[in-house]
């Protein structure tokens, strides 16, 4: 990830990445609710703020995957 990109990132987009990053090595699908209740926002906090890190230069591969009950996400590390 360059540094510019980093930068640009909100502090609560560095949150959900951080988040991901933290969390992916063990799960695979994220639900929009359950991150948002980890990290104190709400389902459509997280789900604008993380099509931000979808379309950005990182680490970590993220795609809209299903929508149930909140948006799931596949995250790849």
């Amino acid at each position: 990830m360059s540094t510019a990109m980093a930068a640009d990132l909100t502090s609560k987009q560095r949150r959900i990445l951080q988040y991901l990053r933290d969390n992916a090595g063990t799960k695979t699908y994220f639900k929009s609710r359950l991150i948002g209740q980890e990290l104190g926002m709400t389902a459509k906090e997280v789900g604008s703020n993380i099509t931000a890190l979808q379309d950005g230069n990182f680490d970590v591969e993220i795609e809209k995957w299903g929508y149930s009950s909140s948006t799931t996400w596949k995250v790849n590390v």
